[in-house]
């Protein structure tokens, strides 16, 4: 994707000049908040900090604060260009490291080139900072300040230059190398480009086992090789082979891998095609590669290709680093970052690609079919589960190595690490733990739904589950290999082939005969997929189902309505969205069902969000919301909502419930406390009631869309067995969640009821 000079420079001037700003953290609106904020208020903390120096990592922002620092003199594709204008990169780096692993960071544009006073300035600046990320400065005084800066200073300093690349490149050769079927210790390499990237990479290929030996380097001059006199340096000599060749068509030849960090154009496809079978090639020249990528694939059928950019396979993107090591680092407070944490982020990269890529990734970049491969051997940046493999992976690594100050338990870390994702992450954990406590059988009979498999792998693989997927058997496991699942443990179900059909078909019959059902229209039905899961559920073969990804929510739920019917002592069914925001979770109900409730209705809908709020473990505080606060307004409507109250008040005195009241009065405390003391939401509510489907189904769709919630849901409540809809055209993560909420619902009714048949009913996957 390209873009013009005119957006580019639009993009950074408005509508506020520059990527950044600093955004308090605390409130600072009275006078009470400026007291504590700042004088006096501020000088405990001070004085804490002066007696116990590490608690700057308790009462500062320290701990999570990178100094991205850089003099402009290798800025990008661009070179020297000064400290002042490299600036818009570094607040782009800045951007990226909050993006992708929320850390803050200041930008640090240093005005010298004098590597001395470079060093200094960070030196100096150690106790704001938890971590230095040096950036844009040109080899070999790269080197030098690094090294120094590594020697003489507490805190992580990591030059993404340099390590960054080979890092992410590193995991992409392991798996590439995997692909072709070679041995790392054997091949051949070619690196072009005797820069800061092109000596770290070396380096980390080499601890990943290359030999190095079979490393040819070269420069502008030519191949690095013993004896050379021009152009060389103490770096330079550490990669000087004992060679006749002199130029980079030379030390092509034969070679397995080649590795650009250079300039564009320099190979050409006739050195591609002296180059050993099934090639690896990464040109990561930016903005253009070593060679083009057209040229490239055209030239040899069995490469295997990296580059630099984004509209190519295989894009080595230093992102897929720098955030993550520090994640891992700061969160233990590392002292430095080593080599044993550089190769852990490798590794957990390499790992990654080679799982199933979510749907979010895959719509972030043009719903590619993304799947590990030659065209996929590493994660793409915007896959969220990179933060929490990389990051904690890098964190053990610190700590077995001994530079980690304050250790942590990696399990309890990782799910602090979704926490970062969002709060909708931290909201379904709870429930997917609970999920896994006491996993029950899922039928699906969307099967023949790639959608469906990849989430049926998932649920097998976190132990969320047992699926049961309902289609043609030979057709499934057809989708099952192409798309390369383990679905080991799974049951595949044919209805049409089914041991037992015979018997579905006489319950349905018994079930439907004095409501229109003729035994053969019973068999009719008995073939369709939705009423097929229903009966499993109904005859215990199956402990919950999860359906609708194709079909209208009516279509989905009116089969299970006719077979499994509603829980005793409930009158109709009803849905619920969880709405998560930043900080808060509010419980959304009817949002899908119930066109025009009575008060009874209403009531009922009440106490089941109720119920479904402590699965989820939050306590309800129940609003049931109207035009009207409190009676301000005499109106049938009004008057329905507050005898729902009354109601729900006769059937669960202990539940906090009010209204009738408008929404904004339900979730502003303030509101409730200024002018309503004597309601019980003093502390404002969670579980929000509509008066109607249409205002709950409005009201849940704008938040989500321009009020930056994410839903959960929809959640089917007042069924007598375990069963959920899906969203139309839901993703993976979507599914998988239902499934976790299914599995939640169907262990607190089988609380209830007698054991369920345990025993397999179709193949296994």
């Amino acid at each position: 994707m390209s873009v013009t000079k005119k957006e580019a420079l639009d993009y950074h001037e408005y509508p506020t000049p520059g990527k950044v700003e600093v955004v308090s953290t605390k409130p600072c609106f009275t006078q009470r908040d400026l007291s504590l904020a700042y004088t006096p208020g501020v000088a405990d903390p001070c004085l804490e900090i002066k007696a116990h120096p590490e608690d700057i990592y308790k009462y500062t922002s320290k701990g999570n604060l990178v100094a991205v620092v850089s003099n402009g003199t290798a800025v990008l594709g661009i070179g020297n260009i000064g400290a002042a204008a490299g600036k818009p990169v570094m607040e782009g780096k800045g951007v990226l490291f909050k993006r992708f692993a929320d850390i803050n960071v200041f930008d640090i544009e240093v005005a010298s080139e004098n590597p001395e006073e470079v060093i200094r300035v960070c030196q100096l600046l150690e106790p704001t900072f938890g971590g230095i990320n040096l950036e844009d400065i040109k080899a070999p005084e790269c080197f030098y300040i690094e090294e120094t800066l590594k020697k003489t200073m507490k805190i992580p300093v990591f030059h993404d230059d340099q390590h960054g690349t080979a890092i992410i490149s590193g995991a992409a050769l392991l798996n590439a190398i995997e692909i072709v079927g070679k041995d790392i210790g054997k091949i051949k390499m070619v690196v072009n480009g005797a820069g800061a990237a092109g000596f770290s990479c070396a380096d980390h290929y080499v601890r990943l086992g290359v030999k190095r030996e079979n490393i040819f380097m070269c420069d502008t001059k030519g191949v690095l090789y013993k004896g050379r006199t021009e152009g060389m340096n103490k770096y330079k000599e550490k990669f000087a082979v004992d060679t006749d060749a002199r130029a980079l068509a030379d030390v092509m030849r034969g070679a397995d891998v080649f590795v650009g960090l250079s300039v564009a154009n320099v190979v050409t496809p006739e050195m591609l095609c002296s180059m050993a079978k099934n090639p690896i090639v990464f040109a990561m020249a930016n903005p253009n590669p070593e060679i083009k990528y057209e040229l490239a694939v055209a030239a040899r059928s069995d490469l295997i290709m990296a580059t630099g950019r984004s509209d190519y396979p295989n894009q080595v993107n230093n992102v897929l680093g720098f955030p993550f090591i520090f994640r891992g680092a700061l969160d233990v407070r590392a002292t430095q970052i080593n080599d044993e944490m550089k190769l852990a982020a490798t590794y957990a990269l390499a790992e990654l690609a080679k799982e199933d890529v979510p749907d979010s990734v895959r719509k972030a970049y043009g719903g590619q079919r993304l799947q590990f491969g030659r065209e996929y051997i590493i994660p793409k940046p915007f896959d969220s589960r990179v933060l929490i493999r990389e990051a904690s992976a890098v964190a053990e690594a610190a700590m077995k190595t001994g530079v980690a100050q304050k250790p942590v338990d990696l399990a309890v870390y990782r799910v602090q690490l979704e926490k970062r994702l969002g709060r909708a992450r931290e909201v379904m954990r709870t429930v997917i733990g609970k999920a896994q406590r006491d996993s029950k059988r899922v039928v699906f009979p969307e099967g023949d739904q790639e959608k469906i498999l990849r989430a049926a792998a998932e649920l097998l693989d976190e132990k969320i589950a047992v699926p049961i997927i309902l289609g043609n058997e030979a057709g499934i496991r057809a989708l099952i290999a192409e798309h390369g699942l383990s679905l080991e443990g799974a049951e595949i179900v044919d209805p049409a082939a089914f041991a037992r059909r015979e018997e579905y078909v006489e319950e349905y019959y018994k079930i439907r005969q004095r409501k229109g059902a003729t035994r053969q229209r019973a068999a009719e039905i008995m073939l369709e997929r939705n009423a097929f899961g229903a009966m499993m559920v109904h005859l215990g073969d199956a402990d919950a189902l999860v359906s609708g990804l194709t079909e209208h929510y009516a279509q989905t739920i009116r089969p299970a309505l006719r077979i499994i019917k509603v829980r005793k002592g409930v009158n109709k069914v009803s849905g619920l969205y969880v709405m998560v925001m930043k900080k808060e979770i509010y419980f959304f109900a009817d949002t899908t069902v119930v066109i025009e409730p009575t008060a009874e209705d209403l009531a009922e809908i009440a106490l089941l969000a109720a119920e479904t709020a402590r699965r989820f473990d939050v306590e309800p505080r129940v609003a049931m919301l109207s035009f009207s606060n409190f009676g301000s307004t005499q109106h049938p409507l009004s008057d329905k909502v507050r005898k729902a109250v009354e109601i729900v008040r006769g059937k669960a005195p202990d539940l906090t419930i009010d209204g009738e009241m408008q929404a904004d009065t339900a979730v502003v405390p303030e509101i409730m406390e200024n002018t309503y003391p004597f309601s019980a939401l003093k502390d404002g509510a969670n579980v929000l009631v509509f008066p109607s489907l249409e205002a709950g189904n409005i009201a849940y769709k704008l938040l989500g869309r321009i009020g930056g919630a994410t839903a959960i849901g929809p959640i089917l409540m007042g069924m007598s067995k375990a069963v959920h809809v899906l969203q139309r055209d839901a993703e993976v993560n979507d599914i998988v969640n239902m499934a976790a909420i299914a599995v939640v619902d169907a262990q607190a009714k089988g609380k209830e009821k007698t054991p369920a048949r345990q025993t397999p009913v179709g193949a296994a996957a």
